[in-house]
C-alpha cells in the first residue's frame, strides 16, 4: 500500500509539463520582478520574511491564494524558475538548473539581507529549499516542505540510488526536451492535472501552467531532482521542518500517506507533520482554505 502511496506522488512531481511545449511567446517581464540566472522574484507587504518557491513547471501564481494574507504580516518574495509561466528561460537550458536555483536564492537573501527567512517549497520546490538549507545553514530559518521528499527515487523502489534511478531519470528527461516546438498535447495536459489536483478548478489551472513551461527547462530539472539525494544530508539539517502532506479519500488515506513521509523524513532532527485531508499533489488549490491556516501558522 505504501508504494501505491509513492507512486501516486512520483507521477505528482514528475509528469507536469510532460510532452508539452512553451507558449510561442514570452510573458513580458512585470516591473516589479527581481531577474537573475535562474529564477526572477515578486515581493509584495512588510514584516518578517516568507520566501515561496513553486514546484515543476508551475509558476508564482501557484502561491495567489496565499500571497494576500501572508502580505499583511510579512514581506513575501515570491518565486518563479525561469522557463515557467511563459517565461524565457535564462540559464536552465544549462544543467545545473536546482543548483542554480539555490545559488540565486542564497543571493537575493544575502542582497535583500533576510537571513533567518521562512521558506516554503512545493514538490521540486521543496527539495529545493532543502537543499538551500544543507548549502546555506544560516539562510532560512524554518522549511515548510510541501508534499516532496529527501528523494524521490524510493517511490521507485525501496531500496533506490541515484545510480539505479538515473537511466530512467536520462530517458524520460530527453523524451521531455525533445517535445519542444511540436505541437502540445492537451489530452496529455489534462490527463496529468487529474492524477495532480481533485478540484475541477485546480485541474484547469494545473494544465494551463503545464502547457505554458518549456519542456527543456522542465526536461533538466525533472532530471535533476530525479537524481538528486538528500538522505545522508538530513541528519546535518537543523533548520526546522514542517511537512505539509495531502491525503484524501479516494487514494492514500491519513495514516498511509503518514507513514510514508515520516519514514522518508526520519533522519531529520526537527521535523513536524501537518496532514490536510480532500486534497491532491496541488493541496493549496485543492484546499485553499485549510492550506492558508496551515501556511499562516507556519510564518507566525
Amino acid at each position: 500500500m505504501i508504494r501505491f502511496v509513492g507512486m501516486r506522488l512520483a507521477a505528482s512531481a514528475l509528469t507536469l509539463g510532460v510532452v508539452l511545449q512553451p507558449a510561442p511567446s514570452h510573458a513580458a517581464t512585470p516591473a516589479a520582478d527581481t531577474r537573475m540566472p535562474h529564477i526572477s522574484v515578486v515581493a509584495t507587504g512588510k514584516g518578517s520574511p516568507v520566501i515561496l518557491i513553486p514546484g515543476l513547471s508551475s509558476p508564482r501564481a501557484v502561491w495567489d491564494g496565499v500571497v494576500p494574507g501572508l502580505a499583511k504580516t510579512h514581506r513575501v518574495y515570491v518565486v518563479q524558475v525561469n522557463g515557467f509561466g511563459g517565461d524565457a528561460p535564462g540559464a536552465n537550458l544549462s544543467p545545473g538548473v536546482l543548483d542554480g536555483v539555490v545559488a540565486d536564492l542564497h543571493a537575493l537573501i544575502a542582497k535583500e539581507k533576510i537571513a533567518g527567512a521562512a521558506v516554503v517549497g512545493h514538490s521540486m520546490g521543496g527539495l529545493a529549499a532543502l537543499m538551500l538549507a544543507k548549502a546555506h545553514p544560516g539562510d532560512a530559518g524554518k522549511l515548510m516542505i510541501v508534499d516532496s521528499l529527501p528523494f524521490i527515487g524510493t517511490l521507485f523502489a525501496p531500496t533506490a540510488t541515484v545510480a539505479m534511478i538515473e537511466p530512467r531519470a536520462k530517458a524520460m528527461r530527453d523524451m521531455q526536451a525533445a517535445s519542444y516546438g511540436k505541437p502540445a498535447d492537451a489530452a496529455a495536459a489534462t490527463a496529468i492535472a487529474e492524477r495532480l489536483a481533485l478540484r475541477p478548478e485546480a485541474r484547469a489551472k494545473v494544465t494551463a501552467w503545464a502547457m505554458a513551461a518549456d519542456p527543456r527547462v522542465s526536461a533538466q530539472a525533472m532530471y535533476e531532482d530525479m537524481t538528486t539525494d538528500l538522505r545522508p544530508a538530513m541528519p546535518q539539517i537543523a533548520t526546522p521542518i514542517t511537512l505539509v502532506y495531502p491525503w484524501a479519500t479516494s487514494g492514500p488515506s491519513e495514516a498511509q500517506a503518514k507513514a510514508l513521509y515520516t519514514a522518508a523524513y526520519a533522519g531529520a532532527p526537527n521535523v513536524r507533520f501537518v496532514g490536510i485531508g480532500d486534497a491532491a499533489h496541488f493541496v493549496m488549490l485543492d484546499q485553499p482554505a485549510a492550506f492558508q491556516a496551515a501556511i499562516e501558522g507556519f510564518a507566525g
